[in-house]
């Protein structure tokens, strides 16, 4: 499923909290910058029809959930860049922040979990 960068910020607004009709969408959305009220609209038909969100009627209003995980959504994403960027290696990534030493203690302590987690696992 391809989710454009402005749908996408639609789609968080949407993992946030939900169901949400049009307008908490917007008035959530313009927190950050300023939407226009038929842009909104417009990404959240696509999205519909890109089967990431659904819709309930309620009276006149339309009530928006998503249809897809956040970390679903995350971890495709993820297996895809990696995939397209460094060729299915995680490594040249986290080397590259490494090098850039934009790694946080926090960040380094999570990896090393989720590596110990990961040799935990297969054995």
């Amino acid at each position: 499923m391809d989710i454009s960068k402005t749908e996408l910020e639609i789609m968080q607004v949407l993992w946030k909290s939900h169901p949400l009709c049009a307008q908490d969408v917007i008035s959530e959305l313009n927190k950050q910058k300023a939407w226009h009220e038929k842009t909104a609209k417009t990404l959240l038909n696509r999205l519909v029809k890109k089967q990431a969100i659904s819709f309930t009627k309620e009276g006149k209003r339309y009530l928006y959930s998503p249809l897809i995980a956040e970390k679903d959504y995350q971890q495709k994403e993820s297996a895809s860049f990696i995939s397209r960027l460094f060729k299915g290696r995680v490594s040249p990534l986290v080397a590259g922040f490494a090098k850039q030493e934009t790694l946080s203690e926090q960040d380094v302590e999570e990896l090393k979990a989720i590596i110990a987690d990961w040799e935990k696992n297969r054995d």
